[in-house]
């Protein structure tokens, strides 16, 4: 079964909110054997809508609807597909006694632009909104089926979870979608390809395999469809195993999580603590590390030290290192690794120093130009990277790259 997403709203079109909606119930969808072919986000306008419709409807056998629902003039969702399945609207009594339930909990007057969300179209199924006044309204036209919902999150995700995948489950029998992911780092897209071009050429029709890059990352994703699950696992699994074996010096995990959270967990298990010294990343490889729960039993925490003084006081590097060879140098990011392992404590520590951008750079040491150390009690190893003008881009590089030498040296230190 074939779906198509389509969110109605200026505010996603103008920026105002982020679609998080579409990107939750693709995975949901997927879950249960449904994929998506496409997603659409159109304005507050029926012509809009009613085209977007005529063409998912070409696409899709399933066509899900976010927006629009809300009590204001400016929500014309219901409205107009009142009009283009040519079905009136009614008042759907269960559905005013239940915001009638919501307002008086409130102890606030209902107006008519409140009763008036209780109109539906005279042929839909109305799926009551436990968390909202907006119900849901599920169309079955000529074979396709439609379903209209809240664009608020909290309200969709409700309506999906506990009334649209357990009905799509049990009208259908839908085939298994299995996903396998590797996470690769240190190598680029296109030798990555050339490196397991032939074992990409022997895969069977139902197994296709994507690449998602990322800055100085790329997942690899094998998918399969059909009908028996533990055999498309197992094929998934074994293609999976040649990848890796192929590749095994740039695999970071063999499953979706990222970078950062894949070294968590191998710290974690060998007990091992990690602090960072950062400058030109500013935080960010702190952020990264810390975003993820139970980030505490390794992470001890770190210094962002943009100034001399601080890099001195804080880090322990020498004033001579600083003003011989400046900020940006193997010296000086190898004295900032060694302070924060003594400083903090940890087995291991990141340390960065670089020219994010856009200004700052100097002959010999243009912008991009970054050094990064990774340290323990015993050692440290520093290498010189060469990045882009772009600022943002240099830091998130900066943080894969410092991520993925730490990487390496625990593979070193641990096998």
């Amino acid at each position: 079964m074939l779906a198509e997403i389509i969110t109605i709203g200026d505010e996603i079109l103008i920026g105002q909110i982020v679609d998080t909606n579409s990107a939750w119930m693709g995975r949901e969808l997927n879950k249960i054997g449904i994929s998506v072919k496409q997603i659409t986000s159109v304005s507050d306008n029926a012509e809009h809508i009613v085209q977007s419709l005529d063409e998912a409807q070409k696409r899709a056998d399933l066509i899900l609807i976010t927006g629009g629902l809300g009590p204001t003039k400016d929500d014309i969702t219901k409205l107009t597909l009142s009009k283009y399945f040519n079905m009136p609207l009614r008042r759907d009594q269960a559905t005013l006694e239940h915001i009638q339930t919501i307002f008086a909990g409130l102890n606030r007057p209902m107006i008519d632009v409140n009763i008036r969300q209780a109109d539906v179209p005279d042929g839909c199924v109305v799926i009551q909104n436990k968390n909202g006044t907006a119900p849901c309204m599920w169309f079955e036209v000529d074979g396709k089926i439609i379903v209209s919902m809240p664009g608020v999150p909290f309200e969709m995700m409700y309506l999906m979870e506990e009334e649209i995948l357990p009905r799509l489950k049990k009208a259908f029998v839908l085939p298994f979608i299995v996903h396998k992911t590797i996470l690769t780092s240190g190598l680029g897209e296109s030798f990555l390809a050339q490196q397991i071009e032939d074992i990409e050429d022997s895969l069977p029709s139902y197994i296709k395999l994507a690449y998602l890059p990322k800055l100085g990352q790329v997942r690899l994703r094998l998918s399969a469809e059909g009908n028996d699950e533990s055999t498309l696992r197992a094929d998934v699994n074994s293609y999976a195993q040649q990848i890796i074996q192929r590749i095994n010096l740039h695999v970071v995990i063999d499953e979706d999580v990222p970078l950062e959270k894949a070294i968590l967990d191998k710290m974690k298990a060998k007990n091992l603590t990690l602090s960072t010294a950062e400058s030109c990343t500013g935080g960010y490889i702190s952020h990264l590390i810390t975003q993820h729960a139970g980030s505490s039993a390794v992470f001890a925490g770190g210094a962002v030290a943009y100034s001399y003084d601080l890099k001195e006081s804080i880090l322990g590097v020498k004033h001579q290192t600083l003003t011989e060879f400046g900020a940006v140098s193997e010296q000086t990011v190898k004295e900032m690794a060694q302070g924060a392992i003594t400083h903090f404590k940890t087995d291991y520590s990141i340390a960065v120093s670089g020219i994010a951008g856009p200004d700052g750079g100097i002959p010999g040491k243009p912008v991009g130009t970054v050094w990064i150390a990774i340290g323990t009690k015993d050692k440290v190893v520093a290498k010189l990277f060469t990045f882009s003008s772009k600022r943002i881009q240099n830091i998130e590089r900066s943080a894969t790259a410092a991520l993925t030498m730490l990487l390496n040296l625990l593979k070193q230190d641990l096998n």
